[in-house]
C-alpha cells in the first residue's frame, strides 16, 4: 500500500496520540509532515529492530529543528506517552526521565 491510503493510519494514529495538545504543537509540530515517522507503523506491522533504530534516528534529526521543541518536551514529560519520539526522545526514554530514581540522581541524592 503506497500514498494516501498508507499514510490515513499513521495520521489517525497521531490525531490519537495529539488529543488534547496544544493547538500549537498539532499545527507548528515539524512531526506533522511525516506522521509515521514519529509514531512507527500501526500495531499489527512488525518493525525489525534496526528499522526502527533508523526511523527513531531520522525522527530525532527532524525534531532537533522544530520550533516547538521545548513545548512538545513539556508536554510528553506531563503526558508520558507509550508510544512515538517526541521532541527527539523515545517513550522509553521519557519514562527513564520520569522515574523517580533518575530524579534522585539529577538532584545528587543517592
Amino acid at each position: 500500500m503506497t500514498g494516501p491510503a498508507r499514510r490515513r493510519p499513521a495520521l489517525a494514529l497521531l490525531e490519537a496520540l495529539t488529543v488534547g495538545m496544544p493547538r500549537h504543537l498539532t499545527k507548528e509540530a515539524a512531526c506533522g509532515f511525516d506522521p509515521e515517522l514519529h509514531t512507527g507503523p500501526d500495531a499489527f506491522t512488525d518493525e525489525p529492530a534496526d528499522e526502527r533504530a533508523a526511523r527513531e534516528q531520522v525522527a530525532r534529526e527532524v525534531c532537533a529543528g522544530c520550533p516547538v521543541w521545548a513545548s512538545c518536551l513539556f508536554y510528553a514529560l506531563d503526558t508520558r506517552p507509550q508510544t512515538g519520539v517526541w521532541a527527539g526522545l523515545t517513550a522509553e526514554e521519557l519514562r527513564a526521565m520520569s522515574a523517580p530514581e533518575a530524579a534522585g540522581s539529577a538532584r545528587g541524592v543517592a
